[in-house]
C-alpha cells in the first residue's frame, strides 16, 4: 500500500521567508477594520445611553441659564422664567402632535383629563421648586436635591397606591435626609455667621442662611411635587399619548405661574436688554431639546439602564459650577451629594423587576413617562393613533416621503 508523503511544513519567517509590507499592512487594514466593527457595534448597543446623557447635558445647561438669569440685571422671578420656559415648550408639544396626526391634541383623551390636569399642577410645583432653589444656591447643591425624588416616590406609592415598600427603601430615605441636612449646612448644627456665597456663584448678591434655608424648604416642595406627578403618570398610565402628559403639564405650568403672579402681586421683569431675552429663550430651548432627547434615549434603553445615566446630571452640574463661575462645593456639600446619589441607586437598584424605576431627577421625573410609545384606545368617530402612522405623519412633515405620497388622510390613519 503506498503511503501519503508527508506534508511539506512552511518554514517560519525567521528561516527565509520574510514579512513584505503588503502582508503588512493588509494585516493593520484588517485589525483596524476589526476595531471599527466593534466601536460601531458598542455605540449601537449604547445610543439610548449616550442621547440619555445628551439629555442630562441639556437639562444642566438649562439649569445654568437659569443660574445667569439671576445676575442679569434685576433678577427675573421664578414664576416668570417657569411660565416663559414652558410656554415654549408647549407650543412645540402642539405643533409636535398635529404634525403626527396624535388625536385631541389640545384637550387630551376624556377618560383620564382630570388625572392630566393633576399632573400638570403638582408637576408645576416640581419645577418651581427647581427655580426657585437656584436663586439661593450653587448649581450643585440644587441639582442633587432634585435626587431625593426616588425615595420620595416610593413612600408616595405607599400611601396612595398601597405599594410594597421595603425596609431597604427606608433606610435609604433616612439617608437622603442626612444627605440635605449636610448641604444645607443649618447654623444650628455647623456653627457660621449665618452668611454664605454658595448662591451668588453667578455675580447674584451673598445670600443670608435664613435665605438658603428657604430655598432647601421650596427644593423640598419640589420634590414633592415631582414624586406626585410621577404617582398621577403612573395612575395615567397608556391611556394618553405621552405628548398629551407633556402638554398638559406645560400648560397647567403656565397657569398656575400667571395665576401665583397675579395673587402674589409680584413684579415680572420686562425685557430691557437683548442678553436677557436671549437667556430665557435659550432656557426655553434646552428644555425643549433636553426633553426630546430623554424621550428618544428612554425609548432605546430599558428603564433600569436608562435611570442609571440620569445621575450623569450631577457630574456636569459641579464642572459648569466650576467652569462658569469658579466655585467649587465643600466638603460639606460633596458629602452629602454622594449620600443623596448613593441612596437614590440603592433605590434603583433593589426595586421588583417588574416595576418601572423611579427617575432620579425632577425634569427627568416630568418626562419619564414619554419614554414609551403609548397606544390609547381608539374611540368612536375617532382616528386611531399608532407609532407607525405617527411616523408616517412625521416623515411627510420632515419631507422623507416622496412627492407622490401624500400625507395619510384620516381615514388612513384608522387603518
Amino acid at each position: 500500500m503506498a503511503t501519503r508523503p508527508p506534508q511539506s511544513i512552511d518554514p517560519p519567517p525567521s528561516e527565509g521567508h520574510t514579512i513584505s509590507p503588503s502582508m503588512v499592512a493588509e494585516g493593520g487594514a484588517t485589525a483596524s477594520r476589526n476595531g471599527s466593527s466593534a466601536m460601531r457595534e458598542f455605540l449601537k448597543n449604547n445610543k439610548g445611553l449616550f442621547i440619555i446623557a445628551a439629555s442630562q447635558f441639556f437639562f444642566s445647561l438649562m439649569n445654568l441659564s437659569v443660574k445667569f438669569l439671576t445676575a442679569i440685571g434685576e433678577p427675573v422671578p421664578t414664576l416668570e422664567i417657569v411660565c416663559v420656559r414652558m410656554f415654549i415648550t408647549y407650543a412645540c408639544c402642539q405643533v409636535y402632535m398635529f404634525a403626527a396626526g396624535v388625536p385631541d391634541p389640545i384637550l387630551g383623551p376624556k377618560g383620564v383629563r382630570k388625572w392630566l390636569v393633576i399632573r400638570g399642577v403638582v408637576g408645576f410645583f416640581g419645577l418651581f421648586g427647581l427655580y426657585y432653589s437656584l436663586h439661593y444656591m450653587s448649581l450643585s447643591d440644587a441639582t442633587v436635591l432634585t435626587f431625593l425624588a426616588p425615595t420620595v416616590t416610593a413612600a408616595f406609592g405607599f400611601l396612595f397606591l398601597r405599594e410594597a415598600v421595603s425596609w431597604k427603601q427606608m433606610v435609604a430615605g433616612l439617608a437622603s435626609l442626612v444627605g440635605v441636612v449636610l448641604i444645607a449646612k443649618p447654623t444650628s448644627l455647623f456653627g457660621g455667621d449665618g452668611k454664605t456665597d454658595t448662591g451668588s456663584g453667578a455675580g447674584g448678591p451673598i445670600v443670608t442662611e435664613a435665605e438658603r434655608m428657604v430655598a432647601v424648604g421650596v427644593a423640598m416642595l419640589g420634590v414633592l411635587g415631582a414624586s406626585a406627578a410621577y404617582i398621577s403618570l403612573r395612575v395615567i398610565g397608556k391611556q394618553a399619548h405621552p405628548m398629551h402628559t407633556m402638554s398638559y403639564f406645560s400648560l397647567w405650568c403656565v397657569f398656575v405661574s400667571i395665576i401665583g403672579g397675579l395673587a402674589t402681586h409680584g413684579q415680572w421683569v420686562l425685557p430691557r436688554q437683548w442678553t436677557w431675552v436671549g437667556m430665557l429663550l435659550i432656557v426655553g430651548l434646552f428644555g425643549f431639546f433636553a426633553q426630546l432627547l430623554l424621550t428618544l434615549g428612554l425609548q432605546r434603553e430599558t428603564a433600569s439602564r436608562g435611570s442609571m445615566v440620569l445621575y450623569i446630571q450631577i457630574v456636569f452640574s459641579l464642572v459648569f459650577e466650576r467652569v462658569a463661575f469658579g466655585v467649587s462645593p465643600s466638603g460639606l456639600s460633596l458629602l452629602g451629594t454622594c449620600v443623596i446619589i448613593a441612596s437614590a441607586i440603592y433605590v434603583a437598584l433593589n426595586k421588583p423587576s417588574k416595576e418601572t424605576n423611579t427617575p432620579a431627577n425632577t425634569e427627568s421625573t416630568a418626562m419619564w413617562d414619554m419614554a414609551p410609545a403609548a397606544s390609547p384606545p381608539q374611540r368612536k368617530g375617532e382616528a386611531c393613533w399608532t407609532e407607525t402612522n405617527e411616523k408616517k405623519n412625521l416623515n411627510w412633515m420632515l419631507g422623507k416621503m416622496s412627492s407622490t405620497n401624500p400625507r395619510p388622510t384620516k381615514s388612513q390613519r384608522r387603518t
